[in-house]
């Protein structure tokens, strides 16, 4: 097909924002091309707010043609956690036809090389985040997260995410030089010589089983992982957040198209109600790259049994926070309080276990007690969340029933400090809002254990007695070890206890924040500088986002011969 865009092109465009992508990832500094404020856009070809909000309802109730082979029905049942009923439908396909549709535009795409298939990669980014007001309608009514967190964290920060998996993926593909010539000296005789060819192969076609809470911020990484390393892409959407990842796979195949590679490197796989296909896509043969985000149980499966795969999981964890001490308790109550509401906990890096020593903590307003510090926790997060309006864009809607069942269940788990509160919407008011709950348990008590030892995914946070600063940290190393955690925080102003939690870290390999007291939560990670997740503990398998994310994508293909 005839290419409307020219990779000499898309090079001059977006070479500098790769070059500027690099320098990112090596110097961990703050950047970021993508605006987080919703009034930057509007301008030299974006969407703005009224233009966003106009194409997102134009979606609502029509057939989203994405133009793919192997379509034998059309799909979609998904309902906003905000009450509406979306009504988009999208392509059923025949695996057997789409599969081997997708493997055949592949040589193409490998031989086109890392710095084409990076600036491709860059102009779907650009495009996406041309329309990120209509995105972040679609994230949020798939998610239930609120406007302003949908815009931020399912565009900008998603496609952040997305720009850095690109830019490692190049900088590992080309680490390797492309021709080399080799010359062994052989004393009196005449020395050996070879030419070299080195080639970046991909694996094949790579999987993306998307989760329903953080469709993009999740989905691209992985996504973006696999195409710039030259794999075609097929995104298998959760069931009930389709919508953001199928608007995507359509700006890739248009991008593909355009710049005259075959669109089907990117294809979308959406199901029947309770069709179930994950299981089966997982263990086809031709899929040879698996990510997911979802639960352990599923994840443990992909491992076990995607065996032609190479597959990262992003799985659960039980996120702890060590309060020992601190220099600023107000500050420290209000970081603390945020963390727990932030689209009411329904973030994998959410805070769950808050260890605190049954004998209280020392702090810049004098010694508190155990129950005096969750009391005021608990005043806190009813302060931060006091005012409906206040609370609802904080919050968000809970996102599937058994997030609400968890919730209500937790207050008979032990003594409630913080009773959680329905909230309405009063611009959705099917929406199911509801403020956090904190329960006090004893980390004494082998049945309080069972309760805060395992993951209750939600606006439901446990303040667990601890003996002593000492037994908080070694339950801190039994908790990542035996069950993961995406992050840890921890509060003192000990250099003995930081030092503790920092070995416990480094030990099981969690990543660590302390003494945060400002605008930074221990549940946010900035792409390009922090790691979300290690790989190194049972939460997850692999870190977004750092080179052994991108480099087992692709292989090393070396052809030689002499001189």
């Amino acid at each position: 097909m005839a290419a409307e865009l020219s990779a000499h092109d898309l090079i001059a465009k977006h070479r500098p924002t790769l070059d500027q992508a690099l320098e990112a990832i090596r110097t961990r500094a703050y950047w970021s091309p993508h605006p987080e404020h919703p009034k930057a856009y509007g301008e030299n070809g974006s969407l703005g707010m009224a233009e966003g909000k106009a194409a997102f309802d134009a979606l609502l109730g029509n057939r989203l043609d994405l133009d793919q082979p192997g379509t034998d029905d059309w799909v979609g049942g998904e309902i906003s956690p905000y009450g509406i009923e979306l009504g988009v439908t999208y392509p059923h396909a025949d695996i057997d036809t789409l599969l081997p549709a997708m493997k055949a535009g592949q040589r193409a795409w490998r031989d086109a090389g890392a710095q084409a298939r990076a600036v491709v990669c860059l102009e779907i980014l650009k495009r996406i985040s041309d329309r990120t007001h209509e995105f972040a309608h679609a994230v949020m009514h798939t998610s239930g997260q609120a406007f302003m967190m949908a815009f931020q964290a399912g565009g900008p920060h998603a496609q952040d995410r997305g720009l850095e998996a690109v830019a490692y993926a190049y900088a590992e593909q080309v680490r390797t030089p492309d021709e080399a010539e080799w010359t062994k000296p052989q004393g009196k005789r005449d020395p050996l010589k070879l030419d070299k060819r080195f080639k970046a192969v991909p694996r094949g076609i790579a999987l993306v089983i998307g989760c329903n809470t953080f469709p993009t911020w999740n989905g691209y990484p992985g996504l973006f992982a696999s195409l710039a390393t030259g794999n075609a892409v097929l995104v298998k959407p959760h069931p009930r957040g389709v919508l953001p990842l199928a608007l995507t796979v359509q700006v890739a195949r248009e991008v593909l198209a355009e710049t005259g590679f075959d669109p089907n490197l990117v294809a979308l796989a959406a199901e029947r109600p309770g069709e179930g296909i994950a299981k089966t896509l997982a263990t086809r043969p031709e899929i040879r790259i698996i990510d997911y985000t979802g639960s352990t149980s599923f994840g443990d499966w992909l491992e076990a049994n995607a065996r032609q795969a190479q597959v990262y999981t992003e799985k659960a964890g039980v996120n702890t926070v060590l309060v020992e001490s601190t220099d600023n308790y107000k500050g420290m109550l209000s970081n603390l309080a945020f963390s727990l509401s932030l689209y009411s906990g329904q973030m994998c890096t959410t805070p769950q276990n808050l260890l605190i020593p049954r004998d209280g903590i020392t702090t810049d307003e004098g010694a508190k007690s155990y129950d005096e510090v969750v009391t005021d926790l608990a005043r806190s997060v009813g302060g931060l969340l006091g005012d409906d309006a206040r609370a609802n864009a904080l919050l968000g809607a809970i996102v599937n029933p058994d997030v609400k069942a968890r919730l209500e269940a937790a207050a008979g788990l032990g003594e409630v400090a913080l009773a959680s509160r329905e909230i309405v919407n009063p611009e959705f008011p099917d929406a199911v809002v509801r403020t956090p709950v904190i329960v006090k348990l004893d980390g004494a008590k082998p049945d309080d254990e069972a309760a805060y030892m395992s993951e209750c995914f939600g606006p439901v946070s446990f303040a667990v007695a601890v003996d002593s600063a000492t037994d908080g940290v070694e339950l801190l190393r039994r908790t990542i070890a035996d069950k993961g955690a995406m992050a840890v925080g921890a509060y003192t102003t000990s250099d003995e206890v930081a030092g503790a939690v920092e070995e416990v870290c480094l030990d099981e390999c969690a990543q660590l924040s302390l003494n945060l007291t400002g605008g930074v939560y221990v549940n946010q990670t900035a792409a390009f500088s922090d790691f979300h997740g290690s790989g190194g503990n049972p939460a997850a398998n692999a870190a977004l986002c750092d080179a052994a994310f991108v480099a087992n994508r692709f292989r090393m293909v070396e052809i030689r011969r002499e001189a």
